[in-house]
Order: C-alpha cells, then sequence, then structure tokens
C-alpha cells in the first residue's frame, strides 16, 4: 500500500502556514527566467496562478479549450466569495471561517488547508479591490457583505450576482499584463490530452489544437492543472457545457490519486428541469436565500390545482404554507448549507408536494422581503408605509438594485415574473468537491504535477459551503501554489529546458494519435450525445441525492456495459484534422464513462451518510446525513487499468483543534 505524506507542518494550527512559508525552499528572481510552468485551465485558480506564477519571473505556457481565457466557466458565478474581514463586526473571525467550513463539509476536509484557506482569505478581498474589481459597497462606500448557508455571519462579498465574472475579469486582466509581457504564452482553444512523465516526474503535456486538429507537444518543468470539476459527468449540471474531467482524468491514469469521487454538491436552488430536451441546467445563486423564502403548499388539493393551473401560489393563504427549511431549522432556517436545503426539498417533492407538473420543484418567494425593504424605505424618505403600492416599488428597486440580474435570467427563462410570483427552483447537481488527492503543497501523487482548485479535493470536505469555490480558486493562484511550487522548482534551476524530443513524448503522443483515431474512424450508429445522457440518467437516479447499496452496484454494471456499447456504436462525424467539437466531446465522455463507475465504487464503499454523499441505509430518525467515526478519511483511488480494479488508499484525518460533534443547523 502506497503511503499518502500530506506534508502537514507541524507546530499550532495558526502558525503551520507562517511557519511553513518561512522554511521553504526558494528560487531567486534570476533563476526563475530559466524554469518553464504549464498552467492548464483559465479559471479563477488557473488564471490567478498563471498571472501570478508570470509575475514572479517563471515562464508560463497557458492553455484553455475556449476562445478565450475569460470564457472559463468561472465567470458563470454569481452569489459571491467568502472573507474573514469581519465588516460587519458580527462575531466574524479566521477561526469562525475555518470552523463553518469544517462543520460545513461534514468533519470530512484536512483541517491545516482549511485553516489556511481562512487565513489567506482576507488578501483576497484587498488583491481583487486592488485589480478594481466593483464588489458591492454600502451607503457609506464601504464594502458590503451578505449571508450564505451554513454561518451566522455576513462574510460574503459581491458584485450583485455576477461576482464570479467580476473576479474572473480582475484574473483575465492580470494574465493579460502578464501575456504583454511575453511572460505568458497563450493557447486559446488547446485541449489537454495528456500528461507527459519523465523519470517519475511531470515534464509536459500533449494538448491537441481544437481548430487544425494538430497534436502538439509541450515540455516544462512542472504541470499545474486547474481545470474545474466532473460535475457533467451527470449531463444535466449547472456546469458549461464544455466543463469536462479529462485532465484530472488522463492525470490519474498516470499515477495521480483521485480523492473522494462520490462527494458532489447538489444546489438547492436552481430551475427546475422542464424536459428531455435540456442540455443544461441554470443556477440561482444561493444568495437569493438571503431574502427568499422557501416553502411548499400545506394542502395537497392545492399543490394538485396549482400543477393544473386553477390556482396561483400567490392566492395561497400564509397560514397554509408549509416553510419547511424555517420549521425544520429555526436557528439558520433558509439558510441551512445546501445539503441539508437539497435533501429537504427532495423530501417534500417525494412527499408529493412538489409544485410543477413534473412534481420536482418548490417555491423561493421574495413577496416578503419586497414589503419589508419597502417599509423601511418608505419609513427613510418619510413616506406612507401603509401605501402598498409605494411599499411594493420601493421594495423591488432594492431587491433589483441587490439581485436584479438573477431576476432577469429568471424571466428569460421561465417566463414568469419572479417579483410578481415566486420563483420554482430544485436542486441540480453544482460542484464536486472531491478530484485529485493532493498534499499541503498541492501536489499530486504525481512529483511535479499540481492540482488547484475545484480539481483538486482538499478544502471543502463532503460539502462545500456556498461563496467559498471563489475562495478557494483564488486563494490557491494567488497565495499558496505560489509559494509552495518554488519548493519543487528550487531543484531546477540547473536542469535546463525540457526536450520534447525524448521517448516518453513520442509515446504519449501516439497513445493520444491511437485513442483519436479509434474514436473517428470507429463508425459506430449512435452520437455521443447518447451515450452521456444514458449516463446522466444512471448518475441521476442511481448516484445522485441520495444512494444504496442496490442501486450502486446496479450502476456499476450498467455504466461498464453502458461504456463498452459506447466504444462499439459511437458514431463521430467529421475528421480529426478540423474543428471537431463532437471528436472533442467524445473523448470527453469516454473519459466520464470511466470516472463514473469510480465514483459509484466510492459511494458504495463509503458506507456512512456525509454532507452531499447520502446513503439510505446511514440516516438519523429526522431523516439528516449519519457520519460514522470508521470513515473519518479521505479515500484516495490508485488506477488500476479499470475502474472496478482501483485501489484505495487512506489518509486519516486528524482534528486537534476542533471537536468532531453532531452538525445541527437547529
Amino acid at each position: 500500500m502506497a503511503i499518502l505524506d500530506s506534508k502537514i507542518p507541524e507546530g499550532p494550527l495558526a502558525d503551520k502556514w507562517t511557519n511553513h512559508k518561512n522554511k521553504i525552499n526558494l528560487v531567486n528572481p534570476a533563476n526563475k527566467r530559466l524554469i518553464d510552468v504549464i498552467v492548464v485551465g483559465t479559471g479563477l485558480a488557473g488564471g490567478s496562478a498563471a498571472a501570478t506564477l508570470a509575475e514572479l519571473g517563471y515562464n508560463v505556457k497557458a492553455f484553455c479549450f475556449q476562445d478565450s481565457p475569460r470564457r472559463a466557466h468561472s465567470i458563470a458565478a454569481q452569489g459571491g466569495i467568502n472573507a474573514a474581514k469581519n465588516y460587519q463586526g458580527d462575531g466574524d473571525s479566521t477561526y469562525r471561517l475555518f470552523y463553518d467550513t469544517i462543520k460545513g463539509g461534514d468533519y470530512r476536509s484536512r483541517e491545516a488547508n482549511v485553516y489556511r484557506l481562512a487565513e489567506v482569505s482576507t488578501n483576497i478581498i484587498d488583491q481583487c479591490v486592488a485589480q478594481g474589481v466593483p464588489f458591492a459597497r454600502d451607503y457609506g462606500g464601504l464594502l458590503d457583505n451578505r449571508s450564505f448557508g451554513g454561518v451566522l455571519v455576513s462574510r460574503t462579498f459581491y458584485a450583485k450576482g455576477q461576482t464570479g465574472q467580476q473576479l474572473l475579469l480582475g484574473a483575465y486582466a492580470a494574465m493579460n499584463r502578464q501575456i504583454g509581457r511575453g511572460k505568458i504564452k497563450m493557447y486559446n482553444r488547446h485541449e489537454m490530452m495528456d500528461v507527459v512523465i519523465v523519470d517519475g516526474k511531470a515534464r509536459g503535456i500533449i494538448a491537441r489544437n481544437l481548430v487544425t486538429g494538430e497534436i502538439e507537444r509541450h515540455a516544462a518543468h512542472a504541470v499545474v492543472l486547474g481545470t474545474g470539476g466532473y460535475g457533467n459527468l451527470f449531463y444535466l449540471s449547472t456546469y458549461a457545457m464544455g466543463s469536462n474531467a479529462s485532465a484530472a482524468w488522463k492525470v490519474h491514469k498516470r499515477g495521480a490519486f483521485f480523492a473522494n469521487p462520490c462527494y458532489t454538491q447538489i444546489h438547492p436552488t436552481c430551475i427546475p428541469v422542464s424536459g428531455d430536451h435540456q442540455s443544461k441546467l441554470t443556477l440561482m445563486s444561493e444568495s437569493l436565500r438571503n431574502d427568499g423564502r422557501i416553502w411548499v403548499p400545506k394542502n395537497k388539493e392545492d399543490v394538485e390545482a396549482i400543477r393544473n393551473g386553477s390556482l396561483k401560489p400567490t392566492d395561497i393563504a400564509e397560514e397554509n404554507r408549509d416553510y419547511y427549511l424555517e420549521r425544520r431549522y429555526p436557528a439558520f432556517g433558509n439558510l441551512v448549507p445546501r445539503d441539508v436545503a437539497s435533501r429537504a426539498a427532495k423530501e417534500r417533492c417525494d412527499a408529493g408536494y412538489g409544485v410543477n407538473k413534473t412534481g420536482e420543484a418548490v417555491y423561493l418567494d421574495f413577496a416578503a422581503a419586497i414589503e419589508r425593504y419597502g417599509k423601511e424605505q418608505a419609513h427613510v424618505k418619510g413616506l406612507n408605509e401603509d401605501d402598498k403600492a409605494l411599499v411594493t416599488k420601493l421594495g423591488k428597486d432594492i431587491i433589483k438594485a441587490k439581485y436584479g440580474n438573477l431576476f432577469q435570467m429568471y424571466e428569460k427563462i421561465v417566463d414568469q415574473n419572479p417579483y410578481e410570483t415566486p420563483m420554482m427552483i430544485y436542486p441540480a447537481v453544482h460542484y464536486t468537491m472531491g478530484g485529485l488527492w493532493v498534499d499541503y503543497n498541492l501536489m499530486t501523487t504525481v512529483e511535479g504535477l499540481y492540482s488547484i482548485g475545484e480539481s483538486n479535493f482538499s478544502d471543502h470536505g463532503a460539502n462545500r459551503l456556498g461563496a467559498s469555490a471563489l475562495m478557494q480558486g483564488l486563494a490557491d493562484g494567488y497565495f499558496v501554489l505560489p509559494y509552495t511550487i518554488g519548493d519543487y522548482l528550487a531543484h531546477d534551476i540547473r536542469t535546463g529546458p525540457i526536450s520534447t524530443a525524448t521517448k516518453e513524448f513520442e509515446e504519449a503522443e501516439n497513445e493520444v494519435r491511437e485513442r483519436i483515431d479509434k474514436l473517428i474512424n470507429n463508425n459506430g450508429t449512435k452520437s455521443v450525445d447518447h451515450f452521456h445522457k444514458k449516463l446522466g440518467k444512471i448518475m441521476w437516479n442511481k448516484c445522485g441525492m441520495s444512494r444504496n447499496e442496490k442501486d450502486l452496484k446496479e450502476a456499476m454494471t450498467e455504466i461498464a456495459a453502458l461504456r463498452e456499447e459506447f466504444w462499439k456504436e459511437v458514431r463521430i462525424p467529421g475528421t480529426q484534422n478540423e474543428f471537431n467539437e463532437e471528436l472533442a466531446k467524445a473523448g470527453r465522455v469516454a473519459d466520464f464513462l470511466e470516472l463514473g463507475e469510480l465514483f459509484a465504487k466510492d459511494a458504495l464503499v463509503r458506507e456512512e451518510s456525509a454532507g452531499g454523499h447520502f446513503r439510505e441505509e446511514y440516516q438519523t430518525p429526522e431523516g439528516e446525513a449519519l457520519r460514522r467515526p470508521e470513515f473519518k478519511y479521505v479515500s484516495a483511488w490508485e488506477y488500476k487499468g479499470e475502474p472496478a480494479d482501483s485501489v484505495e488508499h487512506k489518509e486519516d484525518l486528524v482534528y486537534e483543534n476542533i471537536e468532531v460533534k453532531e452538525r445541527s443547523y437547529k
């Protein structure tokens, strides 16, 4: 059994990161010019890392499959980014953010990494303000904050409902400056097809030019993956259509352990599925739960009347509404963590209270917030607080200022005005807490290969708190990796340029070409999407919001059979030497068909419920997740030729600074 060395520094928790930085090796500025680093992915993690490494003096090659780095999926993030600045004076602190993150992850994340994340969170806001990110500000001009699920403070910085866009544009501007200096060489419309390992170290990648189909070799002294999560495994998700797991899966097959694949986040606040024609789902930011109240009708006859169109939700009296989150979790109410809110919505809908035609939707209602804000504004302006029309108008103006683009997006998709009638929402796949296993330095089990942001497993445990994805991506890229990678690269200052004219590069390139040839010449009868949709249905029905032993065993068998059928029956039009999105998609779905089986295996082995992983056999009498102490570890899977043959290694989680207890939000 391989031993997982997490390289967590000695000493008190609050001193670990500072002491570690003081003791690790550095590369002097003149020597940084001799070192090349490849960064794959240009979202918040990859973009911030590429910009910072180039600023430090390294020669960076950055790759993205989009037509521009600013098209990375980080741009879709809506609600905000956490930081423990305590601007609201409501009791926040570095320790409180650390505690909330560990508890929110159901005590399944690595203590030292999470504390470091909380510690550097405050630097991120200063960095982004300096870049010109237009965070929301209060009346006095100070940065504003709002609250998110799983916390009792307001620590989320935001820019309306488009925080990801504004943060990514900041990182993109920093990248552009380095591209202009010649320190970043940018490869748009390029997809990483494999990693090249020389003498046990990651020394480059094989990439495909998606426009011409040309296969290219790229060498470097280290490779960094910031390639996001694998939620599109489920076909329908809030991810961009192009988001995929191929880079992470390719390096997994080259020796990088894959950690906790079954930890997937179902976001409670998404626009419900409307039919089989859909190719993706749309997120409605968790920030809406600050002001929106979630409910379903108390009476089944009201539910039936709403479904057949004879009753409007606004016609249902207050006493006939079940605000079930406020009822079940009075302390946190509508701001319980995402896994708790998602399961609660599923429970109500499974019980027959879902409010759309499919029975899979609940209401998110802003009427009370509009009235509250309206009365406050009328009072401030010295106007009549009993004038209902005036109060409604003033209240809508406040809601529009806070969430306007989200309401506009909802109306365009659903064709209902959410100012006038409650939004309909339902849980959907949104984020993956699992990913490549990394140590404290963010290095995988392959030397010189790093994984940052959502592509690694390290910070969120079994459930990510809202507004922490942007925090982790920027923390890794701006403030962690640029330090830790130097410790490794300090040994390469006399290595010289890495040659691509070696047998390792040749063998990796030949394997890529063989795989592409096999796909393009398969001449089957079914489209790539046919297989992706079938995989998605298996994953959602048997590995989705709840899992059980029988379903997981069936899922493994069905996915293996579907993978076999894929390689016999998939048909890809066009050629390989042109812009061929079906070919690119086929490679990604082929990887999903392997990852999906490992996902099910991981969920089957983990005989407990924790966070986003809910095994029906392990729940409390109230239907909450039931952790088991014997599973207080990270599962890190080693590839052995087939997903079913993968070997599990364990990193035990040790909590010396936090008490593991019941995860109550009541």
